[in-house]
């Protein structure tokens, strides 16, 4: 499939990938908070030691916007989009430490094809950051939208 945009149908209900690792700079933390989640454990080492998080950590919608980035290089780049429905949830399970080294996991969760636009499947994903030692660290449930290569095929065995 070399050169091929990835479609609904190249993604399947249990496919579980990995991409990265994303490295975390203290300065990266440091700088996303600065513009957009100023608290004090995200800026300040001395502060965000003596916080319940134990040191200096990544903002949750960080750790969201890096995952998203991922995604792009992992999969979303490289396909027929068609944009999403929206994320489901978002669990923030464990803070993400600066100097983290964080891996996608993705998972297909369940997918169709739209009843109402044949040509864009509907693709449910699980994604999950996890750090250097295998911890999840985030996880988010969402939607992709996806091209169906084949709408005649898809409108036929929906």
């Amino acid at each position: 499939m070399t050169g091929e945009l990835l479609h609904y149908e190249d993604f399947h209900i249990g496919d579980v990938n990995t991409h990265g690792p994303f490295a975390l700079s203290a300065g990266l933390v440091r700088e996303y908070a600065r513009e957009w989640d100023p608290q004090p454990f995200h800026l300040d080492e001395e502060l965000a030691r003596a916080s319940v998080l134990g040191g200096l950590c990544a903002s949750g919608w960080q750790v969201c916007s890096i995952m998203n980035r991922m995604m792009i290089e992992a999969y979303a780049g490289k396909a027929a989009g068609l944009g999403s429905f929206g994320v489901q949830e978002v669990k923030w399970m464990k803070p993400v430490y600066a100097d983290d080294e964080l891996t996608l996991r993705y998972t297909v969760l369940d997918k169709r094809v739209s009843r109402s636009r044949p040509e864009m499947g509907i693709v449910t994903m699980k994604w999950e950051a996890l750090d250097q030692h295998g911890t999840v660290k985030t996880e988010m449930t969402g939607v992709n939208l996806f091209r169906v290569r084949n709408v005649t095929a898809a409108e036929a065995s929906a």
